[in-house]
């Protein structure tokens, strides 16, 4: 039976979802094309009408789950990006979480494609960060950059020692209160409102 462009497009967005999950769980060399392809409900042997090969696979997930995290911080101001990025819900779940988090380490270990994608997926993070930081005053725009690139440079970190240690870990938990505490404390306080 022939598949239709469209039901094509839609099963290859479908691998391109499954994969996002599972490498986010499992990371770049923990998940072959096999099991990814059966994970989607397709044969190992479809894989190829799709992708060229899994590095192709790999920076399409990626790029697709950063845009994802992306989508699903609009609109929130960064001490609620905090607060919701490092948290026990978001460490416990690697699957639905930033690809930062779950895939920096792997991704400094692959194609310079991939690190590409991952470059881009931290400037277009940084940027969304940078419209919604308040100073209360004008900062410069490098200072306001810089202080969002530290921001999310510790709060990856976080997530990512964090999952480092054993589920019941006290450890997992202090790291991620301490962190969310010391990065909200360094932000500096909301402009207060003017009446109207």
């Amino acid at each position: 039976m022939r598949v239709t462009k469209a039901q094509a497009q839609a099963n290859r967005e479908h691998i391109v979802e499954t994969a996002s999950v599972l490498f986010r769980e499992r990371g770049f060399d923990g998940v072959g094309v096999a099991d990814l392809m059966a994970a989607a409900g397709f044969t190992h042997g479809g894989f190829y009408k799709h992708f060229g090969s899994k590095a192709d696979l790999m920076a399409e997930a990626a790029a697709s789950s950063l845009a994802q995290s992306l989508t699903n911080s609009v609109g929130l101001g960064v001490p609620e990006f905090v607060n919701l990025y490092v948290s026990r819900d978001h460490r416990d779940a690697p699957g639905g979480g930033c690809t930062m988090a779950a895939l920096s380490g792997d991704a400094a270990r692959q194609s310079p494609e991939l690190k590409a994608t991952f470059a881009n997926g931290i400037e277009n993070t940084l940027a969304a960060l940078e419209s919604q930081y308040e100073t209360g005053e004008e900062a410069p725009q490098e200072e306001v950059r810089a202080k969002m690139l530290d921001m999310l440079a510790h709060v990856v970190g976080a997530i990512m020692l964090s999952r480092a240690c054993p589920d019941d870990s006290a450890l997992a938990d202090e790291i991620l209160e301490v962190c969310r505490a010391r990065i909200i404390a360094a932000l500096p306080p909301s402009p207060a409102k003017q009446p109207e």
